[in-house]
């Protein structure tokens, strides 16, 4: 165990558990949202969730600004506050392409990806709550690959209905903007499991 002069600041787990938490819940609201589109109380439950998430970001920033000693590397701490806070801003997007576009009914594949999201929101809540201790992280972090890989697959197998002609012109673009919001949200996961993968790796 290395000695220090000065105690760790844990306070950063607290945040991170925080704005993970907020990420699964807003994966659940937007969840709900893309089921009942035209709900304008979804849309702000969303939004409330982005709002949430940029005062985290905030408050974790700041503690880095007047912290000594920090749990791991400043540069991973800004990281991983930078992709969890962007992560549901893409999900905000999301959200706001369908009140922009007026939305009034949902294709089956949106609502796969939108359990996807879900999914994938618990896998990230569980995975940094275990980033305080830095065990057991290795199940979480192929759950997200794995999904993110179905994500893919989701979204080409969309991208080919919405092009096979079924569609009119003008649905194709209104889908394909809302479908691609979603794939640009499930990738960002990736992102954060990345973040933490080598932040683990480098305290191992």
């Amino acid at each position: 165990m290395k000695f220090r002069l000065l105690p760790t600041d844990e306070g950063f787990f607290d945040l991170f558990e925080a704005a993970a938490a907020n990420v699964a819940d807003c994966a659940r609201k937007l969840a709900d949202l893309i089921a009942s589109p035209s709900d304008r109380a979804l849309f702000e439950a969303v939004v409330a969730c982005e709002q949430k998430g940029d005062q985290i970001t905030s408050d974790v920033l700041a503690r880095l600004e007047s912290s000594f000693v920090t749990p791991f590397d400043r540069e991973d701490i800004h990281a991983l506050a930078e992709e969890l806070d962007d992560i549901v801003d893409d999900m905000q997007a999301v959200a706001s392409r369908i009140e922009l576009l007026s939305v009034t009914a949902t294709l089956d594949e949106l609502r796969e990806q939108s359990r996807l999201m879900i999914q994938l929101g618990d896998e990230c809540q569980a995975l940094i709550g275990l980033l305080r201790s830095m065990k057991g992280l290795v199940p979480h972090l192929d759950a997200i690959d794995r999904l993110e890989s179905e994500g893919d697959r989701i979204y080409h197998r969309t991208l080919g209905r919405l092009f096979s002609g079924e569609f009119e012109a003008l649905d194709v673009l209104r889908w394909k903007d809302v479908v691609e919001a979603m794939e640009a949200a499930i990738n960002t996961f990736e992102d954060i499991s990345d973040i933490v993968e080598s932040i683990v790796l480098k305290h191992a």
